[in-house]
């Protein structure tokens, strides 16, 4: 399978730059995966495809200010670092971190940089160079937590094609209502668009709710750079599944109910998840490496919210998955034609119908 025909030709103008004025005010495709049916709609409409006994899945990860900026010491050349991650499991248990820092060429390891924001000062100094610019940098501070500072210093880490810097908006806007627990470098996006009475109007037509926890990492952003889509990996993230997520799972599998996935996140945790052979679904703490493309058999997923995609990426490539290469390209140049706005900050796309190829 060639990595070419998963691409579409995309105007810049539609390359969304700052979220709706209104969260929850963005527009939504609805793709029947069993015709290739097509609906424009609104997201705050998204309710109305909803059924009684329904399993709603979210990402209740949060995005933290990983994006440092400061300069070098003592030549005081200006500095940018992104965290990737601390090396520990918290970010409050280890001072060590792996980033991508700039200028890559002079920060080798013994560079001390200084980050300095709003009355906050931290200190690093790389450790380790690693493949593709990767770097261990030690933070420190002279007083108060290394967790607290990167809170006060850092920026929200907007994606690449995003050509703006961040704004104090944007610690709210690029993080879902639902986040609860630290860890990704990029939001999941799908859930941008939710609101308190969205997710209100779907327990009140009988939608169960559930949520599992996927840290976003670097490797979202990741391009697909080999020719065939069966050669391309993805890079490794952590996650959670607890045991009431599961359980709710394991009942809406064995009630033959739906379960849509907020995400392209959430379905790569559920895809990752092992099925015992009554049925029911295990709880899991660990990694993913999952990639999905045309040719996986869906074991959990029935329906799925996400935005739109870049051409050629791996997370086009899942939709493509589940709804069909065809029905998704054909969508997606209905969207075009449509003025739909695309990735992060853009409109939204529900897809339902079928059952689990």
């Amino acid at each position: 399978m060639l990595v070419s025909d998963f691409d579409f030709e995309l105007p810049d103008a539609l390359i969304a730059q700052n979220p709706p004025a209104e969260r929850g005010g963005s527009r939504l495709l609805v793709l029947d995966r069993s015709t290739g049916t097509v609906e424009h709609r609104m997201f705050s409409e998204f309710p109305e495809y909803l059924q009684a006994g329904d399993l709603l899945v979210l990402n209740n990860t949060g995005v933290f200010p990983a994006r440092l900026l400061g300069h070098r010491v003592p030549s005081g050349g200006a500095v940018e670092c992104l965290l990737l991650g601390p090396v520990a499991e918290s970010p409050t248990a280890s001072p060590l971190w792996t980033a991508l820092m700039h200028p890559g060429q002079k920060l080798k390891p013994g560079a001390r940089v200084v980050f300095e924001r709003d009355g906050a000062r931290m200190h690093g100094e790389v450790l380790g160079y690693h493949h593709f610019g990767r770097r261990t940098i030690r933070l420190w501070t002279d007083e108060g937590s290394v967790a607290d500072a990167i809170e006060r210093i850092g920026h929200i880490p907007l994606p690449p094609y995003i050509a703006r810097p961040d704004t104090p908006v944007d610690r709210d806007r690029y993080q879902t209502v639902f986040a609860r627990h630290q860890g990704s470098i990029a939001a999941p996006t799908a859930g941008l668009h939710f609101t308190q009475s969205t997710l209100q109007s779907a327990i009140s037509r009988g939608v169960e709710i559930t949520e599992i926890t996927l840290h976003v990492g670097y490797g979202t952003f990741k391009p697909v750079r080999v020719n065939e889509v069966e050669s391309h990996e993805v890079d490794p993230e952590s996650f959670e599944v607890t045991a009431a997520a599961a359980a709710a799972l394991s009942r809406a599998r064995r009630d033959g109910r739906r379960i849509i996935a907020v995400g392209t996140t959430t379905t790569r945790v559920l895809e990752s998840l092992q099925v015992d052979p009554d049925g029911g679904v295990v709880p899991t703490t660990g990694e993913t490496r999952a990639f999905i493309y045309p040719g996986h058999r869906f074991q959990l997923v029935d329906g799925l919210v996400t935005n739109f995609h870049l051409p050629r990426s791996s997370l086009l490539m899942l939709v493509a998955a589940f709804a069909g290469r065809e029905h998704v390209l054909d969508a997606y140049r209905r969207a075009v034609a449509e003025g739909y706005r695309f990735y992060s900050y853009g409109d939204a796309m529900f897809v339902h119908g079928g059952r689990r190829v």
